[in-house]
């Protein structure tokens, strides 16, 4: 398991939650939801990275632009990163995040 830090946006207000990458489409973003994403509106395909309480690395998910995703709804931590960078990020590493 390795640790990973990344430099986020986090994002709390229901309208930056809701628009996401397209208002932020050049920085990573942190935010908590229990429902899902949607990529519609977007231009580039986006990895979804689902995260634990201790913020583990449950999933990780390439979402194509005018899709929805959805993940175990235990789990509240996500962090959307643009699918250009070249995290070597596995599921069961940790993530550090920098603001």
């Amino acid at each position: 398991m390795k640790t990973h830090e990344i430099n986020v946006k986090k994002l709390s207000n229901i309208r930056d939650k809701s628009l996401g990458k397209i208002k932020y489409k050049d920085e990573n973003i942190f935010f908590h939801t229990r429902f899902g994403i949607h990529t519609f509106g977007m231009k580039n395909t986006i990895i979804v990275i689902v995260l634990d309480k201790d913020f583990k690395i449950i999933n990780i998910k390439k979402v194509n632009p005018n899709r929805f995703y959805f993940w175990n709804i235990k789990y509240n931590n996500i962090l959307e990163i643009n699918e250009s960078h070249n995290y070597t990020i596995s599921i069961g590493d940790k993530i550090e995040l920098i603001d």
